[in-house]
């Protein structure tokens, strides 16, 4: 193949307690899956599930151990966290039966879908879409994958964030108004999931805005924490 130029690098994400790197093809983002962050946005609780993407390379991988940083994006004065449990694509499939979903997960990690929010509230006025508000670079941290054959499919649980030490983010994996499964099922009819594919599954409530110098520790029962600087 003679390539113009040479490819951009292979975004890829660690995989807990291996040598192996999960390589992304893309990044799906559910909104408003918990209905208490759902009702302090100022929509009801139980919609049909919507997606966003983000590219493939605004991952930022969080190391074991290590501070992650996001840099804060340029033209927004309200960039705000948002905590969640990310599901970790193995299997590909279409139209993919609810029962049958989970078989298609390889594992979970933990992510913040970073967000600018002053720039989502004037798309969404206008009628436009959230690319600049949720699509921009380093716009999805992510700590290692867990793999789904050692730490099981979690469905309840602690999902939290803190925010320079102080309690901003607090729900239970239990509260997703749509679980992992049905969440899959549901993006299958309109996209052909292929392995790689991550899906950020919505995040609780207590979603606030960062500032340069802020540092952001989160965690979820089962798949540990991760901290990541505002730099």
């Amino acid at each position: 193949m003679n390539l113009v130029f040479p490819s951009a690098p292979l975004a890829t994400v660690a995989v807990a307690g291996s040598d192996q790197v999960f390589p992304v093809h893309r990044i799906y983002c559910v909104g408003r899956n918990y209905a208490a962050h759902a009702r302090e946005m100022g929509f009801d609780e139980r919609e049909p599930p919507f997606f966003f993407c983000k590219p493939a390379d605004a991952v930022v991988c969080v190391a074991p151990g290590a501070t992650g940083a996001f840099p804060y994006p340029s033209e927004t004065k309200n960039c705000h966290h948002e905590m969640e449990l990310v599901a970790a694509i193995g299997k590909g499939g279409r139209d993919i039966a609810v029962d049958q979903a989970l078989d298609h997960v390889y594992g979970y990690a933990l992510g913040l879908d970073m967000t600018r929010r002053d720039l989502q509230a004037k798309m969404r006025d206008a009628g436009r879409p959230w690319d600049i508000a949720k699509g921009f670079d380093h716009a999805a941290p992510i700590g290692p994958i867990h793999r789904a054959a050692d730490v099981g499919h979690p469905a309840r649980g602690a999902i939290w964030l803190e925010l320079n030490g102080q309690p901003r983010q607090k729900g239970d994996l239990s509260d997703l108004i749509w679980s992992v499964a049905e969440t899959v099922a549901h993006l299958s009819k309109f996209f052909e999931l292929v392995p790689g594919d991550l899906i950020y599954t919505g995040t609780p409530e207590g979603v606030g805005a960062v500032v340069k110098g802020d540092r952001m520790r989160g965690g979820i029962d089962g798949l540990g924490e991760f901290e990541v600087a505002v730099v």
